[in-house]
């Protein structure tokens, strides 16, 4: 007997201006002005998607004590864009970054249930730490918090949050005209919470949102962020773009879940891609080594080698070979606030690796950059993107993708006109919203059904 086919799982990602964009295509749009997030949103609900995402950066990147102006992640206030969006679309799942190292439980869960209630059940909150004091001097605490207790805080920060949601059973309101009778129990959203990181105490002062709490979600790869995924998210990103590398992956992690008393349906993997697409496979292949070059010009190749080697690379001839000089081992990061620096525990190595690759292959500077960096995850004609997305998804790789264009905001135009009928087409992938909450789209009960479900057995 044969498995039934999956459903396809689809989500869009507005990037900022960086090495994963060009935002010097003639075609491409302001990252700040609201237009463009119009315009990206109203293309990803025409295309049935279950979200649109928001990352967010909380300070702007710094290379050698300058801002990075090749990578600018700065734009409006996540709550801002995203409650705007909810006033132009009907169904798409509003799913944003905030932060749980520098912000307060009960600020950012009045924010998230304002949201859930504002769209009618479409919010959705990517849970992460920082691990850096470069982002903490923009807080009152700093760098205090060790990288070593940032999911201890995050764990209780989403278990505090989660109190408050729930301090509301949702039958509270009964607004009875006769009788002058607001609310049938006066202690509604009374709460009280005292652990390691919070001790709170008061009463929440928004009503239970129409998903009784927003969809959680997480990016984390490590053992602790694994484990936090498991037992508290609704879905987990994923960066492995092969096949073989998102099986082990989605093997990995569902596997957790019945440490937590969960099944594997009760956490999607959802990985981020990016595409290409052309009149032949031919074509796209030839798109994609072009788009490839205008995202990592001469200046970014230079910026990061500068990750391995530490120092100031600026003198170096990006069309020319590596450097013969050693990275500097020391402590002082001259890429700050950078998640790549993390990449690459053993910089001797790296820098050992890259040379006698690039000496083999004869590559400059930028020729290193483009074929170690990220690549387009899905290059060919609408028909090939098609088959390997569903392919991905058969396989148990992922249970969708989020996709983010390399032209912002009208990049995502032709995968939502010519690859997605193509999805439709096999039976995999919706052709209207069955439902009205971001759990609707997909496929998460409600946390009452599910403790209910958790309790029973």
């Amino acid at each position: 007997m044969s498995k039934p086919l999956k459903q396809i799982h689809l989500a869009a990602h507005f990037p900022g201006v960086n090495n994963t964009t060009v935002w010097s295509d003639p075609e491409a749009g302001s990252h700040i002005e609201f237009s463009s997030f119009a315009h990206f949103a109203r293309t990803s609900e025409r295309a049935k998607f279950d979200f649109l995402f928001l990352a967010e950066g909380l300070r702007l990147r710094e290379q050698g004590g300058h801002i990075y102006d090749l990578d600018v992640v700065g734009r409006p206030d996540t709550f801002t864009v995203l409650a705007a969006l909810a006033a132009v679309t009907e169904h798409l799942g509003l799913t944003g970054t905030i932060n749980s190292t520098f912000n307060e439980p009960y600020e950012v869960a009045r924010q998230f249930a304002g949201l859930d209630h504002l769209s009618g059940g479409r919010a959705a909150w990517n849970v992460v730490t920082s691990w850096d004091a470069f982002t903490g001097e923009n807080f009152r605490r700093g760098g205090f918090l060790p990288q070593s207790e940032r999911y201890s805080r995050a764990k209780e920060f989403l278990s505090a949050t989660n109190e408050l949601f729930d301090s509301w059973n949702g039958d509270e309101i009964v607004a009875d005209r006769q009788t002058g009778t607001f609310l049938s129990d006066a202690k509604a959203g009374a709460f009280v919470h005292q652990g390691r990181h919070f001790d709170i105490e008061g009463q929440f002062n928004v009503p239970r949102s129409p998903q009784g709490r927003p969809v959680i979600f997480q990016a984390g790869d490590s053992e602790e962020g694994r484990d936090f995924a498991a037992s508290s998210a609704d879905a987990i990103f994923s960066r492995y773009a092969t096949l073989k590398e998102g099986q082990a992956f989605y093997t990995d992690v569902k596997g957790r879940l019945g440490r937590y008393g969960r099944r594997p349906d009760q956490l999607l993997i959802l990985p981020a891609a990016t595409f290409v697409l052309g009149d032949t496979d031919t074509d796209a292949e030839e798109r994609a080594r072009g788009i490839r070059r205008r995202q990592v010009s001469g200046a970014t190749a230079i910026k990061h080698l500068e990750f391995v080697w530490n120092r100031d690379l600026s003198a170096y001839d990006p069309d020319g070979p590596l450097p013969d000089i050693d990275p500097d081992l020391g402590e002082h990061t001259i890429a700050r606030g950078r998640a790549q620096v993390r990449m690459y525990r053993d910089p001797l190595a790296t820098a050992r690796e890259w040379r006698e690759r690039a000496a083999a292959n004869k590559w400059s500077i930028r020729d290193l950059v483009i074929e170690t960096g990220n690549r387009q995850s899905f290059v060919g004609t609408p028909a090939t993107v098609a088959a390997t997305i569903n392919e991905f998804v058969q396989a148990d790789a992922s249970d969708g993708f989020i996709l983010a264009p390399h032209i912002t905001p009208g990049g995502l135009d032709d995968f939502a006109d010519k690859v997605v009928p193509l999805l439709q087409e096999r039976g995999v992938y919706r052709t209207e919203y069955e439902g009205t909450t971001l759990r609707d789209h997909l496929g998460l009960a409600h946390p009452d059904d599910a403790r209910a479900e958790r309790e029973a057995s």
